[in-house]
């Protein structure tokens, strides 16, 4: 459509694709939290993108002038939309905010997935919001006022329904709602803009007509809109009720589930290798100060579930996953616990530097402080699953911040009983020492029940073990926790050892057992005060074991002896007597023994056991083989068209004689007439046909008589045109088929050419010209009745 049109049908149209494009863009909603931010940038982008849609139109701009104003629109209006924060006044344009803009057009869609929703506003996330739905509101008010048929607007519209999809949530807000208001609106409209296109046909608009006519035309419009209407409302009714019940259990999968976090774990190192530092180097420096910690909970720094044999560390495919913290003021930790106490933690650093950040339990919030707060909350990364927090810039004096958390559940040795333990995926271990699979069998003994296997480990490290950190005046303790010193402990007479090696024996052993253990790193101090600011010194670092049960989540165990305990010294052994030297025999050749565990070598050098391509490249095979199986899905139509298109072409050009084949070449010129829309007459002769064809095609002009005089004479003449006749026939078949197309746009091309009206049109001239066919169809209908 490209003549100018009265001001009230501009506004119809872009109010109906106003909501159409609103409720598409609506899928982002749980992926930004709903934030007002996000709010304005689609309905500005909605608003901008019509706007430039209709001026467009309405000044007969070009392609470049269109190109150049969207330009100026998505950076000028991007600005206070799209990057509010690092705009100038969160409303003028800065070097900052421009240059996201720019680099968000590529960059923008890979952050909005790989930061955790709510994503916030930083970093110009805003830009997949702003850009799709200025983008989709530009192409659909273009169709709507440019094309010819309406059908078209409903494709860019659909492909915000698509980005929605794509890098929205598993959430899906108001699915069902929002679906049955699209397809009523979109049906409804599309249903007017053809009324209203076949009134025009005829050269009237029925909106200026007068007397019975235009009141029964306008009456027959509405009895269609309000009947499709109800047929749409009553199948939305349906599809709400089946819903639920069709729905599967199985959580939806989206994009963001699949894709790597970008971060990667194991460029921090493990802060259980500094514990023996913070106990003997630091134990009397404040490492932090922590305000509003309840008595009993803990800060926690990290989750450990992994272990190479060196060092227990977290593994980034199980509970290890880090996310980019988005919206830092909502912090999306899973369900909602309200059985869990929740609570305020202020946290002030002081000595403690590092890239683990110090928390209490499930985050909700952080509110960061300090002179660095917008550099930490750009590097925030936060895994639900460990409820632990990083940075990837690291913690240093000075740095403050205020959590909002859920503390963990301290449940009663009752509600353990009754409880299971967790159905989780955990990373397999790598050289774990046999002692501890032989001694978790000899310390659990004949103990019966989860529990009960769970306290006998615990019980027998706590009270059959010596606490010892290696100091001046303590008995002897390596650090570590690699396979050796685990070996040497649990193999000793008296186990000597700190949190770091009771802890990882204990968290082995259970998980030699099939117990879900995990090591927990953190700190707790020796006297609580939750109103008053409490100092935490390397002195209060501790490890425990964390075991998972259902319904309750991670419980914590504490396998370490207590301080008071103190081994028993080795009992002096009686002062040797010299005796007389005698010449021995040389000892019998000895067979070279296996290494021990503590021989292991250093994590660095550890590598991973080559995977299958499927594990490696499962998730991405299966992403590539659903989309292209969609695109062929999509495109089978279209292929078949095409198909079937060349073997009739085929056999036109192949089958019979001479004569036939030219009569065949006639015939798939007015198949190519007629995917082009120009219909001619089934029954009529080769010259009224012919006049049809120059009247539609005036670039054929008079050569579509010449074409039909040829095909006449090759049928009714006394001689049969020879093999060299037959081909400059079809040759010029082909030249004037794509003579047809020339004055048309490329994607008219497209429409021609995959285009079933010839098709259908050959079948309904079969059909008229055997009016046998359809009696054989309802004989052998009765037939079949009869012998049944």
């Amino acid at each position: 459509m490209s003549k100018k049109l009265p001001l009230w049908r501009y506004g119809v149209d872009a109010a109906v694709l106003g909501i159409a494009l609103a409720l598409g863009a609506f899928g982002l909603w749980d992926a930004y939290g709903g934030s007002i931010n996000f709010v304005l940038t689609g309905l500005g982008g909605v608003i901008a993108g019509l706007g430039l849609a209709w001026a467009n139109v309405y000044f007969r701009w070009d392609t470049w002038r269109t190109v150049g104003a969207f330009v100026l629109v998505y950076l000028l209006l991007g600005t206070p939309l799209a990057t509010p924060r690092e705009a100038t006044f969160s409303l003028l344009p800065n070097l900052e905010s421009l240059r996201i803009l720019v680099s968000g057009v590529v960059l923008s869609w890979k952050d909005m997935l790989t930061v955790a929703p709510p994503v916030g506003s930083y970093g110009g996330v805003l830009i997949v919001a702003f850009l799709s739905t200025l983008l989709a509101s530009l192409l659909a008010g273009l169709a709507a006022w440019r094309l010819r048929s309406p059908y078209f607007t409903v494709i860019p519209v659909l492909a915000l329904f698509v980005v929605g999809i794509v890098f929205g949530t598993r959430d899906v807000p108001l699915l069902i709602a929002r679906s049955v208001v699209f397809v009523a609106v979109i049906v409804c409209w599309l249903a007017w803009r053809r009324h209203l296109a076949h009134q025009d046909e005829q050269g009237l608009d029925v909106l200026e007509r007068s007397g019975e006519e235009a009141k029964g035309n306008r009456e027959l419009l509405l009895r269609r809109v309000a009947l499709g209407t109800a047929v749409l409302l009553g199948a939305g009714g349906l599809t709400a009720v089946a819903a639920p019940l069709l729905s599967p259990d199985a959580p939806r999968q989206v994009l963001r589930d699949v894709l790597e976090p970008p971060v990667d774990l194991y460029d921090f190192p493990s802060p259980l290798t500094d514990f023996r530092r913070y106990v003997k180097d630091k134990s009397e420096t404040t490492l932090l100060t922590v305000r509003g910690l309840p008595e009993g909970q803990r800060i926690r720094l990290a989750a450990l579930d992994s272990y190479n044999g060196m060092v227990f560390n977290v593994d980034p495919e199980s509970s290890g996953s880090y996310s980019p913290v988005g919206d830092s003021t909502e912090i999306r930790s899973g369900q909602s616990d309200s059985q869990r106490p929740s609570g305020k933690l202020e946290i002030t650093i002081d000595d403690y530097q590092g890239a683990w950040v110090p928390g209490g339990g499930k985050l909700n919030s952080i509110d960061l402080g300090g002179a660095r707060s917008d550099e930490l909350s750009r590097s925030l990364f936060y895994s639900p699953g460990a409820e632990t927090m990083l940075s990837s810039v690291g913690l240093r004096n000075g740095d403050s911040y205020t959590m909002n958390v859920q503390f963990p559940l301290s449940p009663s040795d009752e509600q353990l009983s009754d409880a299971k333990l967790g159905d989780l995926r955990m990373p397999k271990l790598a050289n774990v020492p046999p002692v501890a699979g032989t001694k978790a069998v000899d310390f659990i003994g004949a103990a019966e029940g989860d529990l009960n296997r769970i306290r006998s480990l615990e019980n027998a490290l706590s009270t059959g073990g010596f606490l010892s950190h290696g100091s001046e005046g303590e008995p002897q303790s390596l650090s570590g926790h690699g396979a050796g010193r685990i070996t040497a402990l649990l193999s000793a007479k008296e186990m000597i050892g700190d949190d770091e090696q009771f802890a990882a024996a204990m968290a082995l052993m259970a998980r030699e057992q099939g117990i879900p253990a995990r090591v927990v790193m953190g700190f707790y101090p020796q006297k609580y005060n939750p109103a008053q600011p409490v100092a935490i010194t390397g002195g209060d670092v501790h490890a425990w074991v964390e075991i998972n049960y259902e319904g309750l989540g991670w419980v914590p165990f504490n396998p370490t002896p207590t301080k008071n305990d103190e081994p028993t010294p080795p009992e002096k052994e009686p002062k040797a007597v010299p005796q007389p030297q005698v010449l021995q025999p040389p000892p019998p050749a000895q067979k070279v023994p296996d290494l021990p565990p503590q021989t292991a070598p250093e994590p660095q050098a550890l590598q991973e056991q080559p995977q299958n391509i499927i594990a490696q490249f499962g998730k991405i095979i299966l992403i590539v083989a659903i989309t292209l199986g969609s695109i062929f899905v999509l495109l089978l139509p279209f292929m078949l068209i095409a198909l079937l298109k060349h073997r009739r072409r085929t056999k036109r050009a192949t089958t019979g004689s001479t004569s036939d084949r030219i009569d065949g070449g006639w015939q798939e010129l007015l198949s190519a007439a007629t995917d082009h829309r120009v219909v001619t007459q089934v029954g009529a002769t080769r010259r009224e046909n012919a006049a049809l064809l120059a009247a539609g095609f005036t670039q054929l002009g008079e050569q579509a008589y010449v074409m039909a005089r040829t095909a006449d004479e090759a049928n009714f003449s006394a001689q049969y045109p020879d093999e060299a006749a037959v081909k400059d026939y079809w040759e010029e078949v082909t030249r004037q088929s794509a003579a047809m197309g020339e004055k048309m746009s490329t994607w008219q091309k497209l429409r021609a050419k995959y285009s079933p009206r010839s098709l259908v049109h050959e079948l309904l001239g079969t059909i008229n010209r055997n009016p046998k066919f359809m009696s054989n169809i309802k004989l052998t209908k009765n037939t079949k009745r009869a012998g049944d």
